[in-house]
């Protein structure tokens, strides 16, 4: 399909690539010059330096022409067999994106069988097989570390899997979920609701809730807020609902940080976060071993 919204550009590369053969083959012609006769002398151009130092017209290296005309043909053939002619798709019909499907569908045709043999296994059994765990292995690091970390503890804003802490739910059914089809998490901003001395007594509340240090007084005014704006993710209790991702905010894990500063961020700003989607380009088959190395993290094998 063509990435082009007009056949104006289409036509406008169609005409830069033809003119420049065309331009190039004209160059070549309109200085093309026979050979000197044995002990003739090339014409002077007028151009003098140095007083005695004259530039003379001599005709082009014979074998410089001929590698010339060699490159022009070559780029005649190239634009007549591949893409490069605005929306043409040269005659053999090469693209880059047929050719990556056609090295994935090989690709998937050699190895496919080494993932599928697993999906059968429950991914807790799969978690204890070692040759499952090298090849999960190797896929996390080239999907996963990027932001969860070659060790899976995160980062602020990406989850630890190692500490048993999990925002939807850590049964192997849910982190297969998580990994095929994404989640995204909405935070919203509560400064404009809260004020901030409501901001101030909430952040105060919830520090209150994990048992971190907070100002009694703040965080008594805060409670009533908290139950008010925050209760119907979070619980009455704190302690969060798996089914929207809403964190527990009575243990001691922090997915944005638990500083006074950082939960008003928070509360002031908001957090939007973003699971991509991995059934596309991994597969099933691949995202089954891939739960299941996610899953051993936080579990022994069983």
């Amino acid at each position: 399909m063509s990435d082009f919204t007009s056949d104006f550009w289409s036509w406008w590369i169609i005409t830069i690539v033809v003119g420049g053969i065309v331009f190039c083959i004209w160059l070549l012609l309109g200085n093309k010059k026979s050979t000197l006769p044995a002990g003739g002398t090339a014409e002077a151009t007028g151009h003098v330096w140095d007083e005695d130092l004259e530039e003379l017209n001599n005709p082009l290296p014979r074998w410089w022409i001929i590698k010339f005309y060699i490159t022009i043909v070559f780029g005649i053939a190239y634009f007549a067999l591949y893409p490069g002619l605005g929306t043409f798709e040269g005659i053999l019909g090469w693209s880059e994106k047929g050719q990556y499907e056609a090295e994935v569908s090989a690709a998937d045709t050699k190895y496919g069988p080494l993932y599928d043999k697993y999906m059968n296994l429950a991914i807790p059994a799969v978690a204890a097989d070692e040759d499952a765990m090298e090849m999960s292995e190797r896929l996390y690091v080239n999907y996963c570390a990027v932001c969860h970390g070659s060790d899976a503890r995160g980062a602020t804003g990406f989850p630890n899997l190692r500490d048993g802490d999990w925002l939807y739910g850590g049964t192997p059914e849910a982190i297969k979920h998580s990994i095929m089809y994404g989640r995204i998490a909405v935070m919203p901003a509560w400064q404009a609701v809260l004020g901030d001395k409501g901001v101030d007594q909430v952040t105060n509340y919830v520090r209150q809730l994990s048992g971190m240090s907070a100002d009694a007084a703040l965080a008594a005014e805060g409670k009533q807020k908290f139950e008010t704006n925050c209760a119907a993710c979070h619980m009455a209790d704190g302690t969060g609902n798996i089914a929207m991702g809403a964190p527990n905010l009575t243990d001691e894990v922090w997915l944005y940080g638990g500083s006074p500063r950082a939960i008003k961020e928070t509360l002031v700003k908001g957090r939007n976060g973003v699971m991509p989607a991995h059934a596309e380009f991994l597969g099933e088959a691949k995202v089954h071993i891939l739960s299941a190395y996610v899953y051993s993290l936080s579990n022994a094998a069983q």
